[in-house]
């Protein structure tokens, strides 16, 4: 079993819109309505969209392989790309996604040892994150991880108001 992280440029997009697109279905499709995804996925990951998030210098992606597989991905934001004001000092893991045939086999926490390197290398002093707050697997594996819940936030799928929590982790 190899595994690779290689960060994922604008060469890359279709390659990342279709993984984008593949994790998050099948990830959430079981828990929203079928109108709800569709919007939800053709806003969030279009072509345009992606090549926006990929051109902004405070964000990085990293594609994770394994044996040469395209596995899942990683984004990571800073400063002005976070999603919420967390300042200068706090990394954002905005996704984590593997492939539903990857779960379970520990590459989550790759990904996230790759986030935890990047925020210690730019001496971040927290790293943080928004997770369904009915996405229990997540919830679970940010724990183990140590994050603790520090508040939470709106999140639109579609025209359903949702709720993440905030997680954070001091470094």
């Amino acid at each position: 079993m190899t595994l690779e992280l290689k960060i994922c440029t604008v060469k890359d997009l279709q390659k990342l819109r279709e993984i984008s697109y593949e994790t998050f279905n099948e990830t959430f499709k079981d828990q929203n309505s079928p109108e709800n995804m569709k919007n939800y996925l053709d806003k969030a990951f279009t072509l345009e969209q992606l090549e926006k998030e990929l051109s902004n210098i405070s964000s990085q992606f990293f594609f994770l392989y394994l044996d040469k597989e395209l596995a899942g991905y990683l984004k990571v934001n800073t400063n002005d790309a976070q999603t919420e004001e967390m300042g200068t000092e706090s990394l954002e893991i905005e996704r984590i996604y593997i492939k539903s045939r990857f779960q379970k086999d520990g590459l989550g926490k790759v990904l996230f040892q790759k986030a935890l390197d990047i925020a210690r290398e730019n001496n971040k002093k927290k790293i943080w994150l928004g997770v369904w707050e009915k996405n229990e697997n997540a919830i679970a594996f940010y724990k183990k991880m140590g994050f603790r819940q520090k508040g939470a936030h709106s999140f639109y799928m579609g025209d359903e108001e949702q709720t993440d929590f905030i997680m954070c982790k001091t470094l």
